[in-house]
């Protein structure tokens, strides 16, 4: 990237800011993108094609279809060149760019978390990209899925990103075991019925009925489906422990403890536990697993199936967490680098790329469009566990922005542990999380 330090841009841009009237900014973020253009179409006239740094991270199959999707890009255009370095994990990626950024060799694009981006985005450091679709005709915003566009989009409206992909965490059978039990994925319509799934199926000569994955993800997603949240409407309070959740984690607790119809693997070195659930429900051990969309590239859909989470009970709807990953834009950038990333964000996310994605990787594709997609129809005919994560997602819920910098968070995760592992009652559990989140949450408000 073009190597120009953020304290003098953001400096410049103040400065601008407040000498420029209000009915000019329309025109002036169109003259930036247009200025941008310009600058690409000379440079690529002159025959030097606009480098674009582009930083991410993933699974070896996602990083492989990324790489595959960049190489595409620049054999189809001569005006940018987008080269990519890839990070084992998205924290890994995210020091490496505040690294980046202190020594003002930070990339031009980059692949982040939303509650991440949104971080840099409320310290300006990552640009923003309302001009960059002011200046485009053909940026629909309404190609996106709602749930995902609008977790790159903060308070004030400011566009720090756009959705490259969506995770959302689904339910994955065995089908012999759901067989052997008399038990019809259509049949179960609310967690109860999954609970008495998981008997019949323990009966028939199972483990384990069912197995949450580790952690407060699972019991976090259930309780917005029992109609919980994590705030008051004013925002002033944390919710945690309110009933809605309280009856959720206790019924999590119960099963696993007190039924044993259920289970989880916890502990281990990195992601043990997860492989770890997942073999149990491969090898016929447990009748199925809660996990992510994108353990679909690992799975044999010749032994299980997939599913969308249910409602709580017949009275709430499902509604659990869907979460996107941002594709970002770094304001120390020129505008013709951040023209070239833009161009390469439209071409990562159009309906063919994330057709692509989605049957490769099995992540959640926020384009939806892919559905007119005939590739992805026909891959979706003949793998039907392809469209679930796609249809959950519309009825997702996006995990709230928290402004102790995830200290609410993580005392949900203290009290998983302490009900999923210890057998703590969940009131116990969440009172005391309550307690620790509430005062977060008040000396974030109070700064």
């Amino acid at each position: 990237m073009n190597k120009k330090l953020v304290s003098v841009l953001l400096a410049s841009a103040m400065a601008v800011t407040a000498l420029a009237g209000c009915g000019s900014k329309a025109e002036g973020t169109a003259d930036t993108a247009a200025k941008a253009q310009a600058e690409a179409g000379d440079a690529a006239e002159s025959g030097d094609t606009v480098d674009v740094e582009f930083w991410y991270s993933g699974g070896k199959t996602a990083v492989g279809v990324v790489q595959e999707i960049v190489d595409s890009f620049n054999a189809s255009q001569s005006k940018y060149h987008v080269s990519t370095v890839t990070q084992a994990d998205y924290d890994e990626t995210y020091q490496k760019l505040q690294a980046g950024i202190a020594g003002n060799a930070a990339p031009d694009l980059v692949l982040l978390n939303a509650e991440t981006a949104r971080t840099l985005a409320s310290k300006n450091l990552l640009a923003d990209m309302q001009p960059m679709i002011d200046g485009d005709s053909e940026f629909s915003a309404d190609d996106y899925l709602k749930v995902f566009y609008d977790q790159g989009v903060d308070e004030t409206g400011k566009i720090f990103g756009l959705p490259a992909y969506g995770t959302t965490q689904v339910m994955y059978y065995n089908m012999a075991a759901f067989d052997a039990a008399g038990v019809k994925a259509e049949d179960i319509k609310t967690w109860s019925d999954l609970a008495e799934a998981a008997k019949k199926i323990k009966a028939a000569g199972y483990e384990y009925g069912w197995e949450p994955m580790w952690g407060a993800d699972n019991m976090i997603d259930a309780a917005f489906s029992n109609g919980a949240s994590i705030f008051n409407e004013d925002g002033t309070q944390v919710t945690i422990n309110s009933p809605e959740w309280v009856e959720v984690w206790e019924a999590f607790r119960t099963w696993i403890h007190d039924d044993k119809t259920m289970a989880i693997h916890s502990g281990g070195q990195g992601w043990e536990y997860w492989y770890a659930t997942i073999d149990d429900v491969i090898a016929g051990k447990a009748g199925g697993y809660t996990g992510s969309s994108g353990d679909q590239a690992d799975l044999d859909f010749s032994i299980v199936a997939a599913m969308e989470q249910p409602a709580w009970s017949a009275s709430t709807t499902s509604a659990p967490m869907a979460e996107t990953k941002t594709l970002s834009v770094l304001e120390g950038s020129s505008d013709a680098e951040k023209q070239g990333a833009f161009a390469f964000i439209k071409y990562f996310t159009n309906a063919e790329s994330q057709a692509k994605w989605t049957m490769s990787t099995g992540y959640v594709a926020v384009n939806q469009k892919i559905n007119d997609n005939a590739d992805y129809q026909s891959y979706v005919a003949e793998n039907p566990q392809a469209a679930v994560p796609f249809a959950q997602a519309t009825h997702g819920t996006v995990y709230p922005n928290d402004p102790t910098n995830g200290a609410i968070k993580d005392a949900l995760k203290v009290a998983a542990d302490k009900v999923e592992i210890d057998g703590v009652s969940a009131k116990e559990a969440l009172d005391e999380a309550q307690k620790t989140a509430q005062a977060a949450l008040d000396e974030a408000l109070a700064k």
